[in-house]
């Protein structure tokens, strides 16, 4: 599961830790990258001292280029987290954005509320948290069933506040 529960210092406070899934570690993106030139660059091997070459070269390292920052784009954007801190007399949630801004989210932990939402949402088994005049998300980024379990494990930390 890509969230867990962390230890903290204070015996009556709890933090959770939610993240994207990361799938292509740093050496399988070098990997990929250089497979992916590797066989973009056969079909261009009988053509080697031809000008023709030189006409199709900047088109194969066009396309590696698009591929090379697809994939810096796609983990610079999974570099978010997601953490929420429960305490007797408060629940809060922060996100850290991959842009460098945080959002911040608290309220009386009494009136704090934990709803799924079969449908309706923008995704499947949306698990939201109310409290405070405000409703907000957590952990959209995760799979669908990995939001159910998300919900389940809530629900044992925050007894009495399904919605």
């Amino acid at each position: 599961m890509p969230y867990c529960w962390s230890d903290t210092p204070a015996p009556d406070e709890e933090e959770l830790r939610l993240w994207p899934h990361e799938s292509l570690p740093p050496r399988g993106y070098a990997g990929f990258l250089l497979a992916t030139f590797l066989l973009a660059s056969i079909p261009l091997y009988p053509l080697l001292g031809t000008v023709l070459l030189w006409g199709l070269l900047p088109f194969m390292l066009l396309a590696l280029g698009g591929i090379w920052y697809a994939l810096d784009r796609n983990h610079r954007d999974a570099q978010l987290l997601e953490v929420l801190r429960l305490t007797p007399e408060e629940i809060s949630l922060t996100r850290h954005n991959p842009d460098g801004k945080d959002q911040m989210w608290a309220c009386n932990a009494f009136w704090a509320r934990l709803t799924l939402h079969p449908q309706g949402g923008p995704v499947p088994n949306y698990v939201t948290l109310s409290g405070g005049g405000r409703e907000v998300e957590i952990g959209a980024f995760l799979s669908e069933d990995e939001r159910k379990a998300l919900y389940q494990d809530l629900l044992r930390h925050l007894p009495g506040r399904a919605g």
